[in-house]
């Protein structure tokens, strides 16, 4: 059974830490980083523990 961590939720079902049945991730943590030098909207922003 996975682990269903309520705390954090996430649509991206390509990732191998999404929930099968819903919408959360099964990590107890995730790391948020950038990939610009001054983000200034939220499509600036990754979720550095997303792994295909």
């Amino acid at each position: 059974m996975e682990n269903v961590n309520r705390s954090i939720q996430c649509t991206v079902e390509q990732c191998i830490h999404h929930c099968e049945h819903c919408d959360y991730c099964s990590l107890d943590s995730v790391q948020i980083g950038t990939h610009e030098s001054n983000p200034s909207t939220e499509e600036c922003t990754d979720c550095l523990s997303f792994e295909r």
